[in-house]
């Protein structure tokens, strides 16, 4: 599964895009936010602008981990 290795919003924050200034320039849509709160993984084009925002590479952003067996 992946997750997020960093906190986007903060990242953002650093970066001088406050979340007023993404959506009202369209740099983010208000879904891909919602969803970056929510810990939830955003689509291919959406990473990519975070990696052109933040000069980041993708593994610098995501993470893959092995999802753990439920136990039952």
């Amino acid at each position: 599964m992946l997750e997020y290795k960093i906190n986007v919003i903060e990242t953002l924050k650093e970066a001088g895009y406050n979340s007023t200034k993404i959506l009202k320039e369209g740099i983010i849509s208000q879904s891909a936010m919602q969803k970056i709160r929510k810990g939830e993984m955003v689509g291919i084009k959406t990473l990519d602008q975070l990696c052109e925002l933040l000069d980041m590479q993708p593994g610098n952003i995501i993470k893959y981990t092995e999802d753990k067996p439920k136990k039952d």
